[in-house]
């Protein structure tokens, strides 16, 4: 009896985690790939579509094996990670001690705000025809771009965390003789990290999201330019296949973030 009763809980929580984790994400994907063939399929009967056929699910299945063998893609995913990678650590590197400083700072707040709200709403890609004629290279520009969408919800989600730390670990640090670096990498950092990868999460999607449009122009390497070249030599098997390819990555690199998101999590089982 007692064995039956331990046994069934662990059961059931094994087959919640399969529902959750193995069996509607695979629903999901299978309604996703669905409707993508049932696309193709019209495009192909009707005569007024069906030159771009190769949109569709098949074509393109075919298409991804030549690109892989050749390092087609891993040329284009590496161009644009170095950029997408340099765009993020130089945003966290200066968003999360802007949002340190405003969090611990109402004056800084109050000066900050409203600056920094008026830049926050200015579309990243706006910056483009004045970055070309301010960096020497694309691969600058680029990485500004990603930087100045990828810094605000770094700087936000790192000020609102602060300001969720209870003040009196402060000054319980003060009284014990704690210097400001101690407070930062033994209070605040402990305390705020959840709220910085949370932050570091959203960066990354609207970066993700501002990569592709800024690699359409000026280079010749990366995501967006190998649409930009598909488009142009009407290999729409290959276009379709690189969308595919930026959407595994950056589902991948989300899922990542999110894993660091629930490690720092103070409640585990969320």
């Amino acid at each position: 009896m007692t064995g039956t009763t331990t046994e069934n809980p662990t059961r059931l929580k094994r087959s919640e985690w399969l529902q959750d984790h193995i069996l509607y994400p695979t629903i999901g994907f299978g309604i996703l790939i669905g409707l993508w063939a049932l696309g193709g399929w019209f495009l192909a009967m009707s005569p007024e579509t069906s030159n771009f056929t190769k949109f569709g699910l098949l074509p393109t299945l075919k298409a991804v094996p030549g690109l892989i063998s050749s390092g087609y893609i891993a040329e284009h995913v590496w161009a644009s990670g170095y950029r997408l990678a340099i765009g993020l650590i130089l945003a966290i590197l200066v968003g999360v001690p802007i949002g340190i400083a405003i969090g611990l700072s109402k004056i800084t707040e109050q000066i900050s705000n409203e600056p920094f709200q008026l830049l926050r709403m200015v579309s990243p890609l706006s910056w483009m025809p004045i970055v070309v004629f301010v960096f020497p290279k694309w691969d600058q520009a680029i990485i500004f771009l990603i930087t100045v969408a990828a810094v605000w919800p770094v700087v936000y989600a790192t000020a609102a965390g602060l300001k969720k730390v209870d003040p009196a670990w402060f000054k319980v640090s003060k009284n014990l003789g704690a210097s400001f670096r101690q407070l930062l990498s033994e209070v605040i950092f402990p305390a705020i990290a959840f709220d910085i990868f949370t932050g570091i999460r959203l960066s990354l999607g609207i970066a993700w999201v501002v990569l592709v449009p800024a690699e359409l122009l000026g280079v010749s390497s990366g995501l967006g330019y190998a649409i930009k070249d598909a488009r142009e030599t009407l290999a729409y098997d290959q276009l379709t296949a690189m969308v595919v390819v930026i959407g595994i990555l950056g589902f991948i690199l989300d899922s990542f973030v999110a894993r660091m998101v629930k490690r720092y999590s103070w409640q585990r089982d969320l």
